[in-house]
């Protein structure tokens, strides 16, 4: 009861701060490169833009890992009323399971999306799910970062960004990354890294597209 009363409160709060945004895009051509080459994208991003992320990619019946745990439950209700849906899992518990899960849904044809540093960090360093993933699957990991021209800070360890209200909110999506199923553990971090300096660089972009 507790968990589906914060999910209420929460969606209500976030749908009508997001509907005030102002949207930035660039990179768009990557992700309809995806589409037409017949794949599913593999979201990945870090875990302290899950609110203007969440906004802007609403309603595409995005499957995303929401953790096992409190947290997790209240989290997945507020997700899934912007037409999410959930794999509960981590890193740390039901992780395999989970991903067996994203692996079916990709064939069935609905994207996933990571908090690939979640879900408690460190921040801005990935997690290796969304390149094993793609491993697994045949298809691409797409990085992304969201920057707000103004926002608030949490002092949390992600360093969650909330927009404020009616701010413009850059989003910049990086090319799609590949992963060869044959791939060996190396390689597999090697693409790891990959990510990490594509998320990096889009950071970059989307701090420009939003400077003054």
């Amino acid at each position: 009861m507790e968990a589906a009363a914060i999910s209420a409160v929460g969606y209500r709060f976030v749908a009508a701060l997001s509907s005030t945004f102002r949207w930035k895009s660039e990179g768009v051509e990557h992700l309809d490169a995806v589409k037409a080459a017949g794949h599913q994208p593999i979201f990945a991003f870090w875990h302290g833009r899950i609110l203007p992320a969440t906004h802007y990619f609403r309603r595409r019946g995005i499957v995303v890992i929401t953790s096992e745990n409190f947290d997790g439950e209240w989290i997945a209700g507020i997700i899934e009323r912007f037409g999410y849906r959930t794999s509960r899992g981590s890193s740390s518990r039901g992780g395999p399971r989970a991903l067996l899960q994203l692996t079916r849904d990709l064939a069935a044809g609905r994207p996933a999306a990571f908090t690939v540093d979640g879900p408690r960090g460190p921040a801005n360093v990935s997690q290796p799910g969304a390149i094993w993933l793609a491993k697994a699957s045949g298809h691409p990991v797409v990085p992304f970062h969201c920057e707000a021209a103004s926002s608030w800070t949490l002092n949390s360890w992600d360093r969650t960004q909330i927009p404020k209200p009616f701010t413009t909110v850059a989003m910049s999506i990086a090319e799609p990354i590949y992963v060869p199923r044959r791939s060996s553990a190396e390689e597999v971090e090697q693409y790891r890294q990959q990510l990490d300096a594509a998320l990096a660089a889009a950071e970059i972009r989307a701090r420009a597209m939003v400077a003054p």
